[in-house]
Formats: C-alpha cells, structure tokens, sequence
C-alpha cells in the first residue's frame, strides 16, 4: 500500500524545522544597538541597514496619531520558525524596547528588531502595502532570504 504525502512529507518537514529553529538557537546575542537614521554628510547607507519606505513612514505617522498623546507606538520585526517557507515575519505594535533590541528610525518613527531576527533580516526593506484583499505591513526585499511564499509572510534562508 502506498504511504501517503503526509507521512512521506512528515519527516523532511520535521528536520527543516528543527533545523531552522537551530538557526535561531544559535544566533549570539549582543546588547541593544540603535541604528541612527543615515546623516546627510554620510555617502551611503550601510549595506547591513533595514530600509523603511515612504509608504511604511506615512502609516506608522497615522497610527501613531490615532493613539493617546504621550502613546509612542513602534513597529516590533520579529522573524520566527514556521510558515509555508520555514521562517515567518511576524508585525505587532509595541510601547517598550528590550536591552537586544536595534531600533531604525526615520521621520520620528521607529522599528525595533530584536538581535536575533536582525541577523535575518540585514538589508531588506519593509513597506506598508494596500492591496485588494488586505493592507500589510511587509518585507519587500531581503537579501537574507530565497524564495517565500506569494503572501510575503514567510520565507527560506539562504544558506
């Protein structure tokens, strides 16, 4: 009789699971770092920098400016196991920072990543996106990652 797709499946996803979940384990942590917005005088951006688009400025501003005065809001990065590629990126809004925490700042508003999602997601660029089906916060390019899904939420690491 022949096995079915899930348990021919089961084992590969169990070890690509454990295995990105090593890849997290693993990453050495490090106090907090915060990323100071690139100066005019500065020639170029680090290549390592997170780039935050136009798009994601104005509707963090909009968020920002429909909570209580004093109601600093940041955008929290997170990347964790999981998804149809392996690693998932994962957006809350957050009030506090963590002593592993780098913050990007642009136009007064912040995205906080802790140490151990930073290191997957060095360079990439996150934008806010409006589509048909819904409104998002996404990451659009990340040098760390090949290939993903079509919703953008998850992807697979290079290796």
């Amino acid at each position: 009789m022949p096995r079915s797709l899930i348990q021919r499946l089961a084992p590969f996803l169990a070890g690509r699971i454990g295995q990105n979940h090593r890849l997290l384990s693993s990453v050495s942590s490090s106090s907090a770092l915060y990323e100071a917005p690139p100066s005019p005088s500065s020639p170029s951006p680090s290549p390592d920098a997170v780039h935050l688009t136009d798009n994601w400025v104005r509707r963090m501003k909009e968020l920002q400016a429909t909570e209580a005065p004093g109601g600093e809001k940041m955008l929290r990065l997170s990347v964790e196991t999981g998804g149809c590629s392996g690693f998932q990126y994962v957006f809350d809004l957050d009030d506090k920072t963590s002593s592993d925490d780098r913050i990007v700042e642009r136009e007064g508003v912040k995205l906080v990543i802790d140490n151990i999602s930073y290191d997957f997601v060095k360079g990439a660029t996150v934008d806010y996106v409006e589509e048909l089906i819904r409104s998002a916060f996404v990451v659009t390019e990340n040098p760390s990652a090949v290939g993903g899904c079509s919703c953008k939420s998850s992807f697979m690491v290079k290796q």
